[in-house]
């Protein structure tokens, strides 16, 4: 059985599917179990007609994969669920192109330290900050408030130690 929390690598057109908050909360919905759009756009409170859009898109580029069709009353129910919970693209690019330093944003935070981490602190680290943006996605997957706008986040832990 696969790990959903070990982090897929995709490509950078796959990493443009997920620069979209929608997206992600619909990743989030179908990440530990397999939904159709219908129930999707109930969880999120969103149109059924928008949710199955986002859903092909991402069915379309390999993030998602559909694990089981039924058919019921004459109506057909798509299952899908998502590959992981965690992607990583390949290469250089970012996943996020708002997360680019030369990105105009409205308003943006920075924050960046040096510090000495052990092998299993570092692990440690990456987990916790898993958990917080677990946390935080989860909070925010049906809040409408009409003073809310969408950011980007990205976590980084760099060795400061150049390769060979």
């Amino acid at each position: 059985m696969k790990d959903n929390n070990q982090a897929v690598e995709i490509s950078v057109e796959q990493a443009k599917l997920l620069g979209s908050a929608q997206r992600v909360k619909i990743i989030g919905t179908i990440v530990s179990t397999a939904k159709t759009a219908k129930q999707v756009a109930d969880e999120l409170g969103e149109s059924p007609g928008s949710i199955h859009y986002h859903i092909q898109k991402l069915h379309d580029g390999g993030l998602i994969d559909l694990v089981e069709t039924r058919t019921v009353g004459g109506i057909v129910e798509k299952y899908y669920k998502s590959k992981a919970k965690w992607f990583n693209t390949k290469g250089t690019q970012l996943v996020d192109p708002v997360l680019a330093d030369d990105y105009d944003a409205a308003s943006s935070t920075k924050i960046s330290l040096r510090m000495q981490l052990s092998p299993e602190q570092r692990e440690e680290m990456t987990e916790d900050f898993k958990r917080l943006l677990e946390k935080w996605l989860a909070l925010t997957t049906n809040a409408k408030a009409e003073n809310s706008q969408e950011y980007a986040i990205g976590f980084k832990l760099i060795s400061a130690e150049m390769t060979e």
